[in-house]
């Protein structure tokens, strides 16, 4: 069996990452720095359920620190270093630049050199659609352009998809990057759209829209995303592919499906939208398809009502996470 080094241990999709690798008998030393990106009692809860398992090991560790990251030498051999560690979100990365580029940039480069002192041969990177920036085709293939990123966040991220080729051709390392698009699901970041519906709905708050609602997202279950993920373990030189969903859908009409599911109506209020934001955006998997094997599964009639189930489940302690 294997043993992978997972950077953003406790976050929402390498969590999921981690416990499918174990559920298939491999072990895993998890990174993560626990940080208050968002509310930290989220990323608590994962690493608590992650920590019931058998072989998980967890080091609590910024990865933009070199001497802490150059320490896990020693702790190797990996047989892949599985890079989900992220500051994620465009409007915050308008705000504070400089920790994007810290985790985004430096942590990456600090976790190539980790593989390849190691003796690593595989790498994954965990990047973004926001790398295609404004009025991308629809669905956006992989060769779409990359090269006016539109915030700090996706140019961060264009940084480190070319540290990882540099090191492909230099080192030889095997890269499979993947540039996720809109994820969801049970546990999800709280700051993103689908969480902070289900719980200013449930709870009677006021819903919050960015524009007028028409905007849409091709969302994407947080375990196809995990399972692509690990099906990117795969040597493949070095190759960019997208992992999205299927079905797209307008902020408009997610909200009164989680309306009817949750049998409350909600209490909208539309705002500017705000620039850093993308109109459309859905992804071109026919690459993940043909290379790794990969279609999304979980449809959204299945999948939101799991997120929802999810937080009634956990409702006493959930409805009190900030969402922003």
């Amino acid at each position: 069996m294997g043993r992978y080094l997972i950077t953003g241990a406790a976050g929402f999709i390498a969590s999921r990452v981690s416990q499918m690798l174990m559920d298939d008998g491999h072990s895993v030393v998890g990174l993560d720095n626990m940080n208050d990106a968002y509310d930290p009692r989220m990323k608590e809860y994962r690493l608590a359920r992650l920590l019931k398992q058998e072989p998980f090991e967890f080091v609590r560790m910024d990865i933009s620190d070199k001497q802490a990251a150059l320490a896990l030498v020693d702790k190797g051999p990996y047989d892949a270093v599985i890079n989900l560690a992220a500051r994620a979100g465009v409007r915050q990365s308008v705000e504070n630049p400089w920790v994007y580029v810290d985790t985004n940039v430096t942590g990456t480069l600090n976790m190539l050199e980790v593989a390849i002192r190691a003796g690593t041969k595989k790498f994954i990177l965990a990047s973004t659609s926001s790398i295609y920036g404004a009025n991308p085709p629809i669905p956006t293939p992989e060769t779409a352009s990359s090269d006016y990123p539109l915030q700090p966040y996706a140019a961060s991220k264009k940084g480190a998809e070319a540290l990882c080729h540099s090191y492909h051709y230099l080192h030889d390392l095997d890269v499979t990057v993947f540039r996720y698009f809109t994820v969801y699901g049970p546990a999800a970041r709280p700051d993103m759209v689908m969480f902070r519906f289900a719980q200013w709905i449930t709870e009677g708050r006021e819903v919050r829209v960015n524009g007028d609602g028409n905007q849409s997202r091709g969302f994407t279950y947080v375990d196809d995303i995990a399972r692509g993920t690990i099906l990117g373990l795969k040597p493949v030189g070095y190759e960019i592919i997208n992992l999205g969903g299927h079905q797209v859908i307008t902020v408009n009409d997610l909200i009164h499906k989680i309306e009817s599911l949750v049998g409350k109506k909600a209490h909208i209020t539309y705002q500017d939208r705000h620039p850093a934001d993308v109109l459309e955006n859905n992804a071109n998997v026919e690459k993940a398809m043909t290379m790794l094997g990969w279609k999304p599964e979980v449809s959204l009639e299945e999948g939101i009502p799991n997120l929802v189930n999810w937080y009634m489940a956990e409702r006493d302690w959930v409805q009190q996470i900030l969402t922003p």
